[in-house]
């Protein structure tokens, strides 16, 4: 008789997953997915990248930080209500978000979601920028001179975590330390983007320093506080493209 039941408890929860799995193919591949760490966005590929990003999943996600329990080996992958919505009143639309392992080896899974996304976040550390500016450029160029990126002109949000911290940098700050930076990369990636990258686009205008505004997508800075929650930034971003 044991057995029985639990044949039936079996039978009944294999039904359960087919009509959850139905459910699933129903949500709308609009989403949101975002990446230096990236984040992609439903579809706001909210890739995220980069700097602790798998906090800020976290806390849009449940708010909360997760610490100590975070890995960026494998994208952090999800369907749902922002944490600080979900006692709002009437139906509140869904993001879809992606967070984009940093890992250098690990970043063509980036091309994997672009095709499908409505939003980028790229993650800086605001506290240990200086140290990472240079190796944050050369990801940012790549990001930013994608094809999809250009073509689909996929606006990109630079977040600036850990502003939390006495001693962070400022977004702006930040903001111009990547420029220049990117304005150093122009010189020699342009000549071999032309060469031989058939698919990669340059950036700036010819004889003027490069800027954020000449990009044909827009690229916006913000700041954010994975650590204590502050993410009202990162999520104004999120419904300006994902519309609750």
């Amino acid at each position: 008789m044991e057995t029985d039941g639990f044949e039936q408890l079996k039978h009944q929860i294999q039904e359960w997953l087919r009509e959850a799995e139905k459910l699933i193919h129903q949500i709308p591949q609009t989403q949101l997915y975002a990446a230096v760490g990236a984040v992609l966005l439903t579809k706001f590929l909210l890739l995220l990248v980069e700097a602790e990003k798998t906090v800020l999943y976290y806390q849009l996600r449940d708010g909360s930080s997760h610490q100590g329990t975070v890995t960026s080996m494998e994208p952090n992958e999800g369907t749902f209500v922002l944490h600080s919505e979900m006692s709002k009143m009437g139906k509140i639309k869904p993001v879809h978000i992606v967070d984009v392992p940093g890992h250098s080896r690990l970043r063509p899974k980036l091309d994997e979601f672009l095709p499908q996304a409505a939003g980028l976040v790229f993650v800086v550390d605001a506290l240990e920028f200086l140290p990472n500016c240079r190796a944050a450029s050369e990801y940012l160029y790549d990001i930013l001179t994608k094809a999809n990126v250009v073509r689909k002109k996929i606006p990109v949000l630079i977040l600036c975590n850990k502003v939390d911290k006495v001693t962070a940098h400022t977004k702006e700050f930040i903001r111009k330390q990547l420029e220049k930076e990117i304005d150093k990369l122009r010189t020699s990636r342009t000549a071999l983007s032309a060469a031989d990258i058939a698919n990669e686009y340059t950036l700036g205008v010819p004889g003027e320093a490069f800027a954020f505004s000449q990009c044909q997508n827009k690229v916006t800075v913000a700041e954010a506080s994975g650590l204590t929650g502050e993410m009202s930034q990162l999520e104004q971003f999120i419904r300006e493209h994902v519309k609750a």
